[in-house]
């Protein structure tokens, strides 16, 4: 299964010029929508495939939705049933680039980038732009960074007997350690 979703994300991506490839299938997305006094709403995907093509600093990735771990078994049904409609929508897709990207720029020190493109939730897709840390070291690509999302912007509907127990914003952070394909 993971193959054929790094398959899709370099289709994706267009040009399928390996050697111009780096990917992972084990990629993290991490979010939290943390509200003082409450229960910690909070899973971590460890199984993200991202494919980064290093000649453009083109990018994409994707989170099956039901890949999503949290603390209590509760919250992770919930979340599948009823906000991410997981089967419904299996997959978070993004698709985007690096700006003012450059490989020869690359080495052992992280330097910022920003990241945009659009992320495909729940059925709907948005614009979203994050500033990234992304270095090279022993032939391998690292990318790190944080964005804010809200449930709304995606069609996701709170009930209001929990409302007050889920943040407004979503903070989502990610980091991919990519190997040349």
């Amino acid at each position: 299964m993971y193959n054929r979703l790094i398959i899709l994300a370099a289709l994706i991506l267009g040009n399928l010029a390996f050697s111009q490839k780096y990917s992972t299938k084990t990629g993290t997305v991490h979010f939290e929508a943390n509200v003082p006094l409450f229960e910690d709403v909070d899973a971590k995907n460890s199984s993200v495939a991202t494919v980064l093509n290093i000649k453009t600093g083109d990018i994409a990735s994707i989170a099956m939705n039901k890949n999503f771990k949290f603390k209590s078994a509760l919250m992770e049904e919930h979340f599948n049933e009823n906000y991410a409609e997981s089967s419904k929508y299996p997959k978070a897709v993004f698709v985007g680039k690096i700006e003012n990207y450059s490989l020869e720029e690359l080495n052992t020190s992280p330097r910022s980038y920003t990241v945009s493109g659009s992320l495909t939730f729940h059925g709907v897709k948005n614009n979203v732009s994050s500033t990234a840390q992304i270095y090279r070291k022993d032939d391998k690509i690292y990318i790190s960074g944080k964005f804010s999302a809200k449930p709304a912007e995606y069609n996701i509907s709170i009930p209001s007997v929990i409302k007050k127990k889920i943040a407004e914003t979503v903070n989502v952070d990610y980091n991919f350690e990519l190997e040349k394909i």
